[in-house]
This record gives structure tokens, sequence and C-alpha cells, in this order.
């Protein structure tokens, strides 16, 4: 598919990109890197500020056809990196470990490819998507009005996945991941004189019921669903003070968005009886929400023919995974298909502080890629 410089190439890209991760929603010079990248590549259309950063290339076919789109994410992670490697990042506290830097390098590869390689009919949408990782991103490309542009019949992105076999794909039809979302739960109630804590009125046994009670929720409902608490914080560190606040912050999951939103219901409904039974007062809000990903049968079935084609080793994953991935929500506007991509049985898992893309993995997904794409356009 690709010549051995082509793919050196590439690989000097995926590192440069690796030794410059930017946080999600600032990622304004990967975004500068990705189309100085592209501009020998001559596509047809070219959008930028997409979303915020996001970008994407448009090579159009000959005849009429379908509308497809390719997906990567540009951000990196608020983890400070602790690897031995020669492209290291230079940016403090900030890095590559999710691998977004190897799906730049497929996507890339793929610009490659359609260069020389114009699909026949229909067009070939090249997204580089920002914001993935805090679930932000994909609603904002799709509220922009500029993707109305480029809206696909189908939309396809893949993840590299440790702890499986390096270029297996692993392949699932229906919910493939779970919907989530960062929930906190602010309890108010009354500072005292810690002296006299009589006087005030300490949210703190309602905090540790509320604990408690959250990671219990999941039992009754009838679907999967996940409740895990990640913080919480009660008053200040003021040992003459009765604390008067608390908050508590969970991530709820399920494997499909009308489960999670049951979830959260009943979340409220919980912290605001324990709230009541203690007189204190009780808010909440919500960061990070992830749809479920939900894989289409029709692109499912491509998506399975272009790794049999391939002669790829292939896993039919029989539960969905409980992580989210905001590529969930183009999965509301058309049909999608989600897979991985085994990075290694040994391989740091994503976003430990030692992992590093595989750079042999490019050429297996834009092979994975450009063979899906043949079976649309050609």
């Amino acid at each position: 598919m690709l010549d051995n410089p082509t793919i050196q190439k590439l690989t000097e890209f995926r590192k440069t990109l690796h030794r410059f991760p930017e946080l999600s929603g600032e990622e304004t010079e990967t975004a500068k890197r990705v189309q100085d990248f592209f501009s020998g590549l001559n596509p047809d259309k070219t959008i930028t500020g997409l979303g915020g950063t996001g970008l994407a290339f448009v090579f159009q076919g000959k005849d009429s056809g379908p509308t497809t789109l390719f997906r990567c994410e540009l951000d990196g992670l608020p983890i400070k990196e602790e690897n031995s490697i020669s492209h290291l990042s230079t940016i403090p506290n900030t890095s590559h470990v999710c691998g977004h830097d190897g799906h730049m390098a497929i996507v890339s590869g793929l610009g490659t490819y359609f260069s020389a390689n114009k699909p026949q009919r229909g067009r070939i949408v090249l997204l580089f998507q920002p914001a993935e990782e805090t679930g932000e991103g994909a609603e904002a490309v799709i509220k922009d009005p500029k993707f109305a542009e480029i809206q696909p019949d189908f939309a396809f992105a893949l993840h590299n996945l440790p702890g499986y076999p390096l270029h297996q794909i692993l392949i699932k039809q229906g919910p493939f991941a779970a919907a989530s979302v960062g929930m906190s739960i602010h309890l108010k109630g009354r500072n005292s004189h810690s002296a006299h804590p009589e006087a005030g009125n300490s949210p703190a046994e309602a905090m540790a019921k509320t604990i408690v009670a959250l990671e219990k929720l999941p039992q009754g409902i009838e679907k999967f669903s996940l409740v895990t608490v990640i913080h919480a914080e009660l008053g200040s560190i003021a040992f003459g003070t009765t604390p008067g606040t608390a908050v508590v912050r969970a991530t709820l999951r399920a494997f499909e968005n009308e489960t999670r939103e049951l979830l959260v219901s009943y979340a409220e409904q919980l912290a605001t009886q324990i709230a009541d039974e203690y007189g204190l007062g009780v808010s909440f809000d919500y960061v990070e929400s992830f749809a479920a990903t939900h894989n289409n049968p029709e692109a499912w079935q491509i998506g399975l023919d272009a790794a049999k084609k391939l002669n790829l080793d292939i896993r039919h994953v029989e539960k969905p995974f409980r992580w989210s991935e905001d590529f969930g929500l183009f999965s509301s506007h058309t049909k999608t298909l989600l897979f991985g991509l085994g990075s290694g049985l040994d391989h740091p898992q994503l976003h430990e502080p030692n992992f590093d893309f595989p750079d042999e993995l490019i050429k297996t997904g834009v092979g994975m890629f450009a063979e899906i794409a043949k079976t649309l356009h050609d």
C-alpha cells in the first residue's frame, strides 16, 4: 500500500508529533504541523478551524458516490511522560501516552495514499479532531456549520489497544465502547468553630454516606452500569473550623446512552435524599460527557471484510469496552465503525507514563482504512 520511504516519513512525523503534544482545545501547533504535512498532498479541499482547532482534508472522486470520513485525534494528555526514548515529550507534564500521535500518522498516511490514488467515486474526508480526551471535540465539530459541508454517509476510526496481539483487529457489531459522564455533587452545610461543631452543620457524614451509596447504585439497574468515585473534598485545611461544604466526584458509565441517563437520574435522587436527611443543600454539575459508541451493521461488515482481505488476525469482541471514546457522538449522526488495533500483549497500557505508540501499526492502520475506502469508492 505504501513504500518503505513513505512509512519512514510517517514514522518520523509521528515522532515529531510525540515530542510536541498539546492539551485538548489547545492543539494549534499540532494542527499547523498536520496542515504542513498535507500541503504537498494536494487535497481538493482543506477545512481549518473545525470545532476549534480541528481540520479536514477532502479528496474528491470523478463520479458521484458516498462521503466517507476517517477520523483521528489531535490532543495529548496532562501526564508527565516517563520514557527513555529519543523522541520524548518536550512539553512539561504533557504527553501523547494514548497514541493519538500514531493515529494522526495513520490518517496522514491515508492522505498520502489518496494523493496518488484519488477515489473513483464519492468523497473521502480525513478529519483531525480536537479535544477527544475531554469528550468535547466531537460535539464541537458536529455543531460547527462547516461540518455540513462534509456530512458523511459513513465514519470510521480506530484506537490502538495494548494487551492484545500486535496488529490484531478487534471488532464488534453494535455497542463497542461505553457512554460516560463526570458528575460532581456539591453539599452545602454551615461552618462553625471546631470547638463548637454543634453550632454548624458539617456535611462530613452525608459525604461518607454518599460515597458508599453511589458505588452500590448500579445494583438496582438491570443493564450494565458502573459508578466510580474518583475524588472527594471536605471543607478546607483549617483546624479551627468545622467544614460547611463538601464535593463528591464520580464517573458514571453504561453501555447505552439511555442507561447512563437513568444512572445519572438515580444518582441525583440518591444524593438529594441524603442531603435532605442532613438538612444540607445540594447541587450538581457535569463534565466530560461521552456518548456510547455504536457500530452500524453495514459499516461493521465493511470493516470485517477489509481485515479478511488483508489476512489480519481478527478478534470478535463479545462485550463492549468499559472505556469511552467521543467518536460515539458520530454514531448518532451517521453509520459508524470504531475498531481496535492490537498494540502488543505486553505493551504499557493507555495513559501510563511509559506508553509509546508502536510504529509498526502505522502500515496496518493505513491498510485497513484504504481497504475500507476501496469497498465504498472504487
